[in-house]
């Protein structure tokens, strides 16, 4: 038989050290786990910040838009656990630009709708928007729409000025 005697001291020390190994490491599971929902800064050239008004105007000037300094709407929406045929539409617009918001399903974002002063055709329009959800100080998604009756809604790339308002990249609204 082999006996081992340990004084109580060495034995919390071993305790206390075995704690801390167990914590650091629920502590990096918590925080990989944690980023793989983080948004992408920056994605094909075009940065995705949108953390304050500024960066939220320049992510519209990416692609030429020139918007209201100040949204015309801002809220709060949860995105669906499950997509519906619209969700599920509105989503392949979404991938069309490059961004999906299947990682995002059951998540609570910021939807912020401006108004665009120079839509090709329309520029004295008041009823052309740039929607955009954001997730974390960034755009997750989001698209250009027009707010009247039969109104249309595409991609952030401002369309050619011969191309109709009503693109390939035309979904029904929400």
């Amino acid at each position: 038989m082999f006996v081992i005697s340990v004084k109580s001291s060495k034995l919390k020390a071993v305790a206390a050290a075995a704690l801390a190994v167990v914590l650091v490491t629920l502590g990096a599971v918590y925080f990989v786990s944690k980023s793989e929902n983080r948004p992408a800064v920056k994605q094909n050239g075009i940065s995705l910040k949108a953390s304050t008004e500024e960066e939220r105007i320049a992510f519209f000037s990416q692609f030429g838009w020139q918007v209201d300094e100040e949204a015309v709407e801002v809220k709060e929406v949860v995105i669906p656990e499950e997509f519906d045929e619209t969700y599920q539409k509105y989503n392949e617009l979404q991938e069309l630009q490059g961004l999906d918001l299947e990682k995002y399903k059951g998540t609570r974002v910021k939807f912020r709708s401006y108004k665009i002063t120079n839509y090709p055709g329309l520029e004295n329009s008041d009823n052309i928007r740039g929607n955009i959800l954001i997730y974390d100080g960034c755009v997750i998604g989001g698209d250009v729409s027009s707010v009247e009756l039969n109104g249309f809604m595409h991609t952030f790339y401002m369309p050619e000025e011969s191309e109709p308002t009503t693109s390939p990249q035309t979904v029904s609204q929400q």
